[in-house]
């Protein structure tokens, strides 16, 4: 089994915001990763005293932990939980309701279990990348922003009435509840050579700028590695950057990669 984790922050005057993990039970047998992207809250009050990596150390703890140590729970009730645990710590004296409260999208998978399969849930705009023995990859998206009009994303207040809302985007917040909202599924191990987890500022290397479709991303893992995956978009950043070309969201974001090849 091979395991690459990389992460690198969007700027060095901000705290990365990214959080990702792998568990590797003693048994030996199956594992567990976890790929979180906090969502960066605009400046000004949004009714926590905690910052977002606080939470997503926190909510990612707890998915790692609860994914191995609950085998025969289903990934949305391990979601479901952790995000309770995870609002429990700070209910008091941090206003959970308010709509920019911490919050983050999520990458889960876990092979190896009791049920022979590779299980996979995905919530918000990361990305899991599923590996055939015959090199085929399956991305598992969750597209429903990317579904949006463009217009009602423009403004924070704007995509503050779409957040965690009927038609609009949901992220792990408070609300153990939107656990059921995410994209989940299986594939039997033996049809799984490799997966990838990606938070939207590393699979923007296909999705915003082009570089390659997802089995080339795939490919620049297996050949460099999860930082050359990251080195490959601060490159391209640099380029678009020094060109004045304009994207739709920020230049530099944090990025997260989780390669495992089973």
């Amino acid at each position: 089994m091979r395991i690459e984790l990389a992460t690198s922050p969007g700027s060095p005057e901000r705290p990365n915001e990214d959080w990702a993990a792998v568990a590797l039970p003693a048994s030996g047998q199956g594992g567990a990763l976890v790929a979180l992207d906090g969502v960066t809250p605009p400046d000004g009050d949004y009714g926590c005293e905690h910052g977002v990596p606080w939470f997503t150390a926190r909510l990612g703890g707890a998915l790692l932990e609860l994914s191995v140590s609950l085998p025969d729970d289903p990934l949305t009730a391990i979601l479901a939980s952790a995000i309770r645990r995870t609002a429990d710590v700070h209910r008091i004296g941090c206003d959970l309701s308010h709509v920019r409260t911490p919050q983050a999208t999520v990458v889960m998978a876990r092979w190896g279990g009791p049920s022979g399969e590779v299980e996979h849930l995905v919530l918000s705009d990361s990305v899991l990348l599923l590996e055939s023995p015959e090199g085929e990859v399956r991305a598992v998206l969750d597209d429903r922003i990317d579904r949006l009009p463009p217009e009602s994303l423009r403004t924070h207040a704007s995509a503050d009435r779409l957040r965690n809302a009927e038609g609009g985007f949901f992220t792990a917040a408070a609300d153990p509840e939107v656990a059921t909202r995410a994209v989940t599924g299986s594939t039997p191990m033996s049809r799984v050579r490799a997966l990838a987890a990606l938070t939207d500022g590393a699979s923007r290397w296909v999705e915003m700028f082009d570089q390659g479709d997802w089995t080339g991303c795939l490919g620049v893992l297996r050949e460099e590695g999860a930082q050359g995956l990251i080195d490959r978009v601060r490159a391209v950043e640099t380029e678009v950057g020094e060109s004045g070309r304009v994207i739709r969201w920020k230049l530099h974001d944090d990025a997260a990669v989780v390669f495992a090849e089973l």
